[in-house]
């Protein structure tokens, strides 16, 4: 696992703006902690490891390196399962209309 999984948090966190302090509050654990696990010096525990990848809007699978790609259909169907509670009723209704409207 390791030093992959440390390439995707990173390459994760940078998509999205977002610094290793502010995942490990997002996730519960200390700054130090994310730093092991992005240089491999650790691996998250499997729960940990699905509420970094729901931080990232990403999947286990994609940081793991079982999915080749971020966006293949399971993975965001697992995205948007995950995320769907916090979604807004315009971000449903602007998700809908992406996915059965005109182009």
């Amino acid at each position: 696992m390791g030093k992959e999984l440390g390439l995707r948090i990173t390459e994760s966190l940078q998509k999205r703006g977002i610094t290793q302090r502010e995942l490990a509050t997002r996730i519960g654990v200390t700054e130090a902690v994310i730093s092991r696990y992005i240089s491999g010096e650790r691996e998250p525990k499997p729960d940990v490891l699905a509420n970094i990848a729901t931080a990232l809007s990403t999947t286990s699978d994609y940081l793991l390196g079982i999915e080749s790609g971020e966006f293949s259909f399971p993975g965001i169907k697992r995205i948007i399962a995950r995320n769907s509670g916090s979604l807004t009723e315009q971000e449903k209704k602007e998700l809908i209309n992406a996915i059965f409207g005109e182009e």
